[in-house]
C-alpha cells in the first residue's frame, strides 16, 4: 500500500498548510455518550472548519470527513490511529467513495493540493480501494504539471510515479495505470521502461482513442529507445559500441539538445582516449544542464588529469556553489515547514 509513515512521506510537507482552515476541540460529553464514542475519542480534540463554525454543518459525517482531511494532510498526525477508529466505528463501509468524490471535485476546480489530501485521506481508511490510489497518482501529476519551484514538482513527481508503478502492480489488468505510467516514464527519458509499459497497455485497453495516441507515441519512441540503449551500452562499459550508436546523433536536431547524449558521448570518448572530443562532448552537455554536477566532476578531472589545474579548480568551485545553493533551499525548506508546523 502507499507509505505515508515518516521519512517515506515527502509530499505531507506540502499539504500541512491546508491545515490553516481548521480549529480542533473536544467533543461533549453529551455527543460522546449519544454516539458509544467516548472510549476512542474522550480527550481527543477533532477537527473543524472555520467555515463550518460560522453557521456551517457540524454533524458525525462532517467531522469523520474532517478527520480524514487532517490525516490526509498529515498521516502521523498524534490522534490519526483515534480519527481512523472513529471512522469505522461510525461509517464500516465504503466510506472512503465521498471522499474520493470531493477529491476529485477539488481536482476538477484546480485545487490539486487540497486533492492529494482527500485521496491521501481515502487511502488511508482503505489502502486497497484502487480509485483512491488511481486518482491520488493522477493529482499528484496535476499538482507537478501546475506547480513552482524545482523541490515542488520533482517531489510531486516522483510520488506520482511510485503511485503509478504502485498501480499496475497491485492491479496488473487495469489499463489506466499503464497509460498514465507510460507518460510518466517518458516525462523521465525513460524510453524503454516506457515503451514496455504502452504496449501493456495496448493489449489491455479497448479504449480506441487511447491506443491511437499510444501508438503515434510508440511509434516516436523506437529512436529514443536506440539512444537510451546506447547510452546502457556506455554505462555497461561497451564504450565503442555505444559511441558508434550515439555518436548518429551528434547533428541530430531532434536529439542533440539532449544533455545526456552528450553527458554518455562524453564518457564513450573519455575511456576510448579521445579526451579533446570529451571535453567538447562535457561542455556541451553544460549547454543544457548548466548545474550538472555529474558534469563538471568530470570536466574537473579530465583537466586535473592533464595539469591543467586553473580549469580544473573552476569546474570544482561551480561544483561548491551549486552544492551550496541545494543546501541553502534545503535548509530554507525545512526552516518553512518547521514554522508551519509550529
Amino acid at each position: 500500500m502507499a507509505d505515508f509513515s515518516g521519512k517515506n512521506d515527502k509530499v505531507g510537507q506540502y499539504l500541512t498548510h491546508l491545515l490553516d482552515d481548521y480549529v480542533f476541540d473536544c467533543l461533549s460529553d453529551k455527543y460522546l455518550k449519544r454516539t458509544d464514542s467516548g472510549r476512542i475519542m474522550r480527550g481527543v480534540p477533532v477537527p473543524f472548519r472555520k467555515a463550518d463554525l460560522n453557521g456551517g454543518t457540524i454533524s458525525s459525517l462532517n467531522i469523520a470527513r474532517n478527520m480524514a482531511f487532517v490525516m490526509g494532510c498529515d498521516p502521523t498526525f498524534k490522534y490519526a490511529k483515534n480519527y481512523l477508529a472513529f471512522i469505522k466505528q461510525k461509517f464500516p463501509k465504503d466510506f472512503e467513495k465521498p471522499i474520493i468524490g470531493e477529491g476529485a471535485d477539488c481536482a476538477e476546480k484546480g485545487q490539486h493540493e487540497e486533492a492529494c489530501a482527500l485521496f491521501r485521506g481515502a487511502l488511508i481508511i482503505n489502502p486497497d480501494s484502487r480509485d483512491a490510489l488511481f486518482c491520488y497518482a493522477r493529482a499528484c501529476k496535476d499538482a507537478y504539471d501546475n506547480g513552482q519551484g524545482d523541490d515542488y514538482i520533482g517531489t510531486f513527481k516522483a510520488e506520482s510515479l511510485r503511485l503509478f508503478e504502485e498501480l499496475t502492480l497491485k492491479f496488473p489488468d487495469f489499463d489506466g495505470g499503464f497509460y498514465y505510467l507510460g507518460f510518466a516514464y517518458v516525462n523521465l527519458g525513460l524510453y524503454m521502461k516506457s515503451k514496455l509499459t504502452f504496449e501493456t497497455f495496448m493489449k489491455l485497453s479497448d479504449d480506441a482513442e487511447a491506443k491511437k495516441e499510444v501508438a503515434d507515441i510508440l511509434t516516436k519512441l523506437e529512436e529514443p529507445v536506440k539512444i537510451e540503449a546506447a547510452c546502457n551500452d556506455v554505462i555497461s562499459g561497451r564504450y565503442e559500441r555505444g559511441l558508434a550508436e550515439l555518436g548518429r546523433y551528434r547533428d541530430d536536431e531532434r536529439f542533440n539538445t539532449w544533455w545526456p547524449l552528450w553527458y554518455y558521448l562524453g564518457l564513450a570518448d573519455e575511456e576510448t582516449g579521445d579526451m579533446d572530443q570529451a571535453v567538447a562532448d562535457f561542455k556541451e552537455a553544460l549547454k543544457y544542464s548548466p548545474s550538472n554536477v555529474d558534469v563538471m566532476k568530470e570536466l574537473a578531472a579530465i583537466y586535473s588529469e592533464f595539469g591543467d589545474q586553473a580549469n580544473a579548480e573552476k569546474y570544482r568551485n561551480k561544483i561548491k556553489i551549486v552544492d551550496q545553493n541545494a543546501e541553502l533551499d534545503k535548509e530554507e525548506r525545512e526552516k518553512n515547514v518547521s514554522e508551519k508546523l509550529s
